[in-house]
């Protein structure tokens, strides 16, 4: 069976599982220290470091992996994105102290001291801005660094912000947007094309994952209409290509319709479908969304 790298501990690793169960694969393991487990028996689970995940799918010891997209592009391996598994989102950002008056990249001045756990990334990244830096390498709370004086800048990960604002510090510009993807070597990805049962397992795993990923934040919605006011329906209730129109038994003036709608819509839509005079409205959960 492919075998697949994925994280082994953290908030990443738990929504990992949560996802894979969702698609169908739920990890079985022996107990709850095994490093290893079978994925719905269709596939072999490695649980490793995520920050080694990328060198085990680029060496050929994983066949696929999960992990943060910032920490592929720091391995600097050759590792491509299957999909966007919309987990973990978070961007690694240069930041500043309030009071350092550097409001934007260009007001780095030369020679300046960077605190990172990615000196790949932050390498880079001021190699482009025509900055020569001092790159001061730290595993871990790199907001202490400028309130100690042994950087000026970070380059950091951030989420919300809110522990930057904490230890006095500010963001000044994004260097890479990151999230957990789903991601194999190349020439992995150029054989997927190909009939072997490697490529069937993994071009399945992809449209599994992808249809749980998809029915997050959608809700389906069925209920009676008068069917004089179809057009009107259709307004509230677009779907994916429009309401599914089905006549009710014995119904009369009334037919039944279904359509997929955003949960963040569903306050409005069900609102509008009382104002039409709709009857027996139903909104469930999708579990998965195959298009």
């Amino acid at each position: 069976m492919p075998r697949i790298a994925l994280p082994n501990k953290g908030r990443l690793a738990d929504d990992t599982r949560e996802l894979f169960a969702d698609a169908g694969l739920d990890v079985r393991v022996r107990n709850e220290r095994a490093l290893t487990a079978s994925l719905g028996g269709m596939f072999d689970a490695i649980f490793v470091r995520a920050a080694d995940i990328p060198e085990f799918v680029a060496d050929g010891a994983a066949d696929i992996g999960v992990t943060g997209w910032d920490l592929v592009a720091e391995s600097g391996r050759d590792v491509v994105s299957l999909l966007d598994l919309e987990l973990g989102r978070c961007r690694l950002s240069l930041a500043a102290t309030d009071d350092s008056g550097i409001h934007t990249p260009d007001d780095v001045p030369q020679g300046a001291r960077v605190a990172t756990a990615f000196p790949r990334l932050s390498a880079e990244y001021f190699a482009k801005l025509g900055r020569a830096v001092q790159l001061v390498p730290v595993s871990g709370a790199a907001e202490i660094a400028p309130h100690l004086g042994i950087a000026d800048v970070i380059v950091d990960l951030v989420s919300s912000g809110s522990t930057l604002r904490v230890n006095g510090l500010r963001e000044v510009a994004t260097v890479l947007e990151s999230s957990a993807r789903l991601v194999c070597a190349r020439a992995t990805a150029e054989s997927l094309d190909g009939a072997s049962d490697r490529a069937r397992a993994i071009v399945g795993l992809v449209a599994a994952l992808e249809s749980v990923i998809r029915a997050k934040g959608q809700r389906y919605v069925m209920a009676n209409v008068p069917r004089r006011l179809l057009s009107d329906v259709r307004r509230i209730l677009p779907g994916l290509g429009g309401p599914t129109v089905v006549d009710v038994l014995n119904g009369g003036e009334y037919v039944a319709v279904h359509a997929v709608v955003p949960a963040s819509d569903i306050y409005q839509t069900i609102g509008d479908l009382r104002a039409l005079g709709a009857t027996g409205v139903l909104v469930t959960r999708i579990e998965r969304l195959v298009p």
